[in-house]
């Protein structure tokens, strides 16, 4: 396996050091039908699958770096902010919640929670600063979207519950434990 550079998206902090914003990298912008994922090993951003004509990832979704969570894979988020941006693109970020969940695939269950957060520079969502300030619809339609999409990669999706910031910020502490210890 090669060596990481100190330049990959991977081996960025979870938190900028200088401000106190978690880091999130977006893997696939808002309205994509493309998922990418970022390939660690290869150091570049890979199409992951195609979602059918008529769905769209319902905002930018990423992932923070110098994490790992249950699945293994850096931990997931969605990032709500006003227009979408492009792979790899830095966004400083303030959690608002997670919205708890397992996934299973081949009789395997493993918790796979969905972080949410909010761009620090986004106009339209600057005043947010948890998930009980979204719209229930809201939350349940990101809840719906997750289910279908899992469900194309012939896995299953169950929300378990939704929590606050203070939640989605000991997950990162926790995601940031375990890519420590791998």
């Amino acid at each position: 396996m090669r060596k990481r550079s100190q330049s990959s998206p991977a081996s960025l902090a979870a938190y900028s050091a200088s401000t106190g914003d978690v880091n999130v990298v977006v893997e696939t912008p808002r309205g994509s039908r493309n998922k990418y994922k970022f390939d660690e090993e290869e150091e570049l951003y890979a199409l992951s699958g195609v979602l059918p004509a008529g769905m769209g990832f319902p905002y930018d979704f990423g992932f923070i770096p110098s994490t790992r969570g249950e699945d293994g894979d850096p931990l997931d988020v969605l990032l709500l902010m006003d227009e979408p941006t492009f792979c790899g693109c830095l966004v400083p970020s303030r959690l608002i919640g997670v919205i708890e969940a397992e996934q299973s695939e081949e009789g395997e269950t493993v918790r796979n929670d969905r972080l949410l957060a909010v761009a620090v520079k986004s106009v339209l969502y600057r005043n947010v600063e948890t998930i009980g300030q979204l719209n229930a619809n809201l939350l349940d339609e990101i809840e719906a979207f997750f289910d279908a999409y899992t469900r194309l990669r012939e896995k299953a999706f169950t929300p378990l519950g939704r929590s606050g910031p203070e939640a989605a910020t000991r997950l990162v502490k926790a995601g940031m434990r375990k890519a420590k210890a791998t």
